[in-house]
């Protein structure tokens, strides 16, 4: 059986798939993600589904007799999703947007295959609640939590009891990927025993 590549560079997916004992490689992919403020009429589901395609896609082209496992992560409140903060003014932003409310984390997972090349996988949905953060809070959190490079500003498994005061659904996926789901998945297409 090949390896099964990961086309991603994130270190939480890695962490992840290392706890849950399944053998990957990495091949951190470049492609241009669609963006999550341009105006392109997409659900949020679409939005990560369609990003996650592109990364699989790419991959595939680098190992064309591998298995391919990629992921898109954003958050979404109602239809504005909130992909990586381009700076900490925006994510100060994105944090007082999603402060006292209750919104969407959507991951696209997609599994390509050498049998195929149809893509195959899901979207996960969790849904988070936010404290109501001060300013203080906020700037506390920014100080403390490297944010640049998590959808929504903020990170479940960095000092997330500041800020989240439930989560609804899987916490794995609010991490970046849903291991339950996901290993499922796998198994059910034999690229796990």
């Amino acid at each position: 059986m090949q390896a099964l590549i990961l086309a991603s560079a994130s270190p939480r997916r890695r962490e992840i798939l290392k706890k849950a004992r399944i053998a990957h490689i990495v091949c951190p992919v470049r492609v241009r993600e669609i963006a999550p403020d341009y105006p392109h009429g997409m659900t949020p589901a679409e939005f990560v589904w369609r990003n996650a395609l592109r990364k699989a896609r790419a991959a595939a082209a680098i190992y064309p007799r591998h298995s391919i496992l990629a992921a898109d992560t954003a958050v979404a409140l109602g239809t504005r999703i909130f992909g990586k903060p381009r700076n900490l003014k925006q994510a100060a932003e994105f944090l007082r947007a999603l402060s006292g409310r209750t919104h969407e984390v959507l991951t696209a997972v997609i599994l390509l295959t050498p049998r195929t090349w149809r893509p195959i996988g899901f979207v996960e949905l969790s849904k988070v609640t936010f404290r109501k953060l001060s300013t203080q809070t906020i700037n506390d959190y920014l100080k403390a939590v490297p944010v640049l490079d998590k959808a929504g500003a903020y990170a479940l498994q960095e000092k997330g009891s500041w800020i989240v005061e439930k989560v609804s659904g899987s916490k794995s996926n609010v991490v970046g990927l849903p291991i339950e789901r996901l290993s499922k998945l796998l198994k059910s297409h034999a690229v796990l025993r």
